[in-house]
């Protein structure tokens, strides 16, 4: 029981959904007793409520409801008879509960009139917002809900504070400034997404300062200068957020489903090849 607890607790801190599977019902001749639990991500699984074809079952209905953002409890009877491929003969009632949503972890680098317009935006969705900037004057008086706000004379020392796959948005008030953190956010490389306020001359100046840093050209490829949804027009501080807001969302929807189908391949290859004919 241990085990799952604390998978549990460190899955919350992470901000990663999953789903908590629990036996509360056993009739007959079952593998796991009632009150058995298995948690379920994306990519993994903690604990076991008896393996075989239910398990696999199981799995798949959690990760169902973690593709489409349940937030439903659910509750599924399965006979352990041949049409699981199980011979205990008896039956069992599982529970579904999801915890929690996919969290991105997003640093912000400016607090001027963009950034002002975006965090409130980024607060309402599943994110975790770090919002950081040197000037405590242009920071509102009233912080969003769920965003935590970083003053630090030395912002590009916050590029390293962040967990390996963050979402990194650059809009300060300075360029060379806007250039240091570019450098030491591709220099991780290890970042889900990276946007970059400005044009498609800003970007075409800043390619030709990180080719003569010898910056590798593909990782300079993954920064997203302009930034933002192209279908989303304008130039107002609302209308530009919306667009940065709107390319977020597509980015962590898209890497949740790619997450969940190399979860569902690592899966398939546990299982035999019997078995997977059946679930193909």
């Amino acid at each position: 029981m241990n085990s799952w607890i604390s998978a549990l607790a460190d899955l919350q801190q992470q901000g990663q959904a999953c789903v908590l599977v629990t036996i509360i019902e056993e009739l007959g001749s079952t593998p796991r007793n009632a009150g058995s639990k298995m948690l379920v991500t994306a990519e993994r699984i903690f604990e076991t409520i008896g393996g075989g074809h239910l398990e696999h079952k199981a799995m798949q209905i959690a990760r169902e409801m973690l593709a489409s953002r349940s937030q439903d409890t659910r509750l599924e009877r399965f006979s352990l008879g041949a049409s699981l491929g199980q011979c205990c003969g008896g039956a069992t009632v599982l529970l579904f509960e999801p915890m929690g949503q996919p969290q991105a972890q997003i640093a912000v680098f400016g607090a001027g009139h963009v950034g002002r317009a975006l965090v409130p935006l980024l607060a309402s969705l599943p994110c975790k917002v770090r919002w950081i900037d040197s000037r405590e004057a242009e920071f509102p008086e009233l912080i969003p809900a769920g965003v935590e706000r970083v003053l630090n004379d030395e912002v590009i020392d916050e590029v390293d504070n962040m967990p390996p796959g963050s979402y990194f948005i650059v809009m300060t008030h300075n360029h060379q400034l806007d250039l240091e953190l570019t450098a030491a956010i591709l220099k991780r490389n290890d970042f889900a997404y990276y946007g970059l306020i400005g044009s498609q001359t800003k970007r075409v100046k800043f390619e030709h300062r990180l080719r003569e840093r010898s910056f590798d050209p593909l990782v300079v490829q993954r920064m997203r200068c302009p930034m933002g949804l192209c279908e989303v027009k304008g130039k107002l501080p609302m209308e530009i957020a919306v667009s940065i807001a709107g390319e977020i969302i597509a980015t962590y929807n898209a890497a949740f489903g790619q997450e969940l189908k190399k979860g569902e391949s690592n899966v398939a290859k546990l299982l035999p090849s019997s078995r997977r004919s059946q679930t193909s």
